[in-house]
């Protein structure tokens, strides 16, 4: 039980979340109505892949819905063979690239479709997303596509002028990539924000408020077939919430949770990190050695992003591939209610 020590105005619920859950279908993933007052801002695919080397290719695309506040992404392409050493974004990759503002939307069947405009700048781009499977094709750059993992997640934090409403599903995919083979997985996030707001952006409750300490997204293939998918933040007040699920089709959800994050020295990113959930079960962050998204530091987005491995403290499955790309905030802390400082 817990034990407000603060009394909120009206309508602020000091940033409880609420935390399921979700069927995911092509109809869903593709219908503009709101939810609790909340308007479809974008579609973020994004995720991580590995070729046969270990080279790690990263990605990111707006997907702008009619009417919606862009924010400043619209197609980012890291790789680490741009220096060796860490996720750097490949502005050569990215310039023959569409940069759609408003992409051609449109629902086959049930699946929903989105693509670049016809006579658009540069290579063209199509995604496809439904409950069953995702594609991406980046016309001369990669081709990616495979099965839905796991069931859909969404969580929806309420405040008293803005409020968030976010909902995600993970792929697990393979293609090619520059030419290359690769294999790794993806995550296709919605986000429902109050009228002009845009996440990472504007009206954007927990970042502009510098609410939130860890916020990650992440799921695990091992080698022997098990996995692990989930997608968790913790935060100040009462900010936090945990879904996790797995192969055994168990999926659980928590809004008790912990965190604590250690960044390294005179850095924004991520030396360690755990989260306990329910107050017994521990999780750790494993810094991919090339992971840091360094290009992102002093833009945008505003939080130091970075790539990595989430897995249970003690878990000794061997993984085949995974995605943990999130981010932290020095500057917002350390744990919850424990407030951070810049360099």
């Amino acid at each position: 039980m817990k034990h407000p020590t603060t009394l909120p105005e009206r309508g602020d619920f000091a940033y409880q979340t609420l935390v399921g859950p979700q069927k995911v279908s092509g109809r869903a993933l593709h219908d503009l109505r709101g939810f609790f007052g909340l308007k479809p801002t974008k579609g973020m695919p994004f995720g991580c892949v590995r070729d046969e080397e270990g080279e790690i290719y990263a990605f990111v695309r707006a997907i702008n819905e009619p009417g919606s506040t862009p924010n400043p992404t619209k197609f980012i392409y890291l790789s680490t063979r741009v220096d060796g050493a860490h996720l750097r974004i490949d502005k050569s990759r990215i310039e023959p690239r569409a940069m759609t503002l408003f992409p051609k939307r449109w629902l086959e069947g049930d699946t929903a479709c989105w693509s670049s405009l016809q006579g658009e700048t540069g290579a063209p781009w199509l995604l496809t997303v439904s409950g069953e499977r995702l594609s991406w094709k980046e016309d001369g750059l990669f081709e990616l596509g495979g099965p839905l993992l796991g069931q859909g997640m969404q969580w929806y934090l309420p405040g008293p002028e803005w409020g968030t409403f976010y909902v995600s599903q993970i792929y697990d995919v393979a293609g090619t990539c520059e030419g290359r083979r690769v294999k790794g997985l993806m995550a296709f996030d919605q986000a429902y924000m109050a009228e002009g707001g845009a996440i990472h952006f504007k009206k954007d409750l927990v970042v502009n408020n510098k609410m939130h300490v860890i916020w990650w997204s992440f799921a695990t293939v091992y080698k022997d077939g098990s996995w692990d998918v989930g997608s968790f933040m913790v935060g100040h007040d009462n900010l936090g919430y945990a879904i996790f699920q797995n192969d055994k089709g168990e999926i659980r959800t928590t809004t008790d949770i912990e965190g604590s994050v250690r960044h390294k020295e005179d850095s924004y990113f991520v030396e360690s990190a755990r989260i306990v959930l329910d107050g017994k079960e521990e999780w750790e962050y494993l810094p991919c050695p090339k992971g840091e998204m360094i290009d992102f530091v002093g833009g945008f987005p505003v939080t130091a992003q970075q790539e990595g491995r989430w897995r249970r403290v003690g878990d000794t499955r061997e993984p085949d591939r995974w995605l943990g790309w999130g981010e932290s905030d020095r500057r917002n802390g350390t744990a919850r209610n424990v407030r951070g400082a810049d360099l």
